[in-house]
């Protein structure tokens, strides 16, 4: 078994306040989490409004397939979220047993 977790650190140029950056990660969250069936959470940077740290986690009988969940949900975000940047990602993936 392996665990696939990525923290990806993007930025909301167009929010002008916390409401509409959670307007968005919301909404980001819930599509990846219907889409990827993945654990998906806002992780750090909670009072900034234009930064936003969110958390990705997938379990997976193969490391490639885990990493392959987490590159598509890091393109879904590319291509479905124009307004949002991603300024850095890290994925690690854990064999366990």
């Amino acid at each position: 078994m392996n665990i696939g977790v990525c923290r990806v650190e993007i930025r909301l140029p167009e929010s002008q306040s916390l409401k509409d950056k959670r307007r968005i990660t919301k909404s980001l969250i819930a599509r990846l989490q219907n889409e990827y069936r993945i654990s998906v959470a806002e992780v750090e940077n909670h009072e900034l409004w234009q930064l936003a740290s969110i958390g990705i986690a997938c379990v997976s009988n193969h490391a490639r397939h885990a990493d392959e969940v987490l590159t598509n949900a890091l393109n879904f975000i590319v291509h479905n979220y124009p307004q949002v940047e991603i300024v850095s990602h890290e994925t690690e993936i854990i064999p366990v047993f």
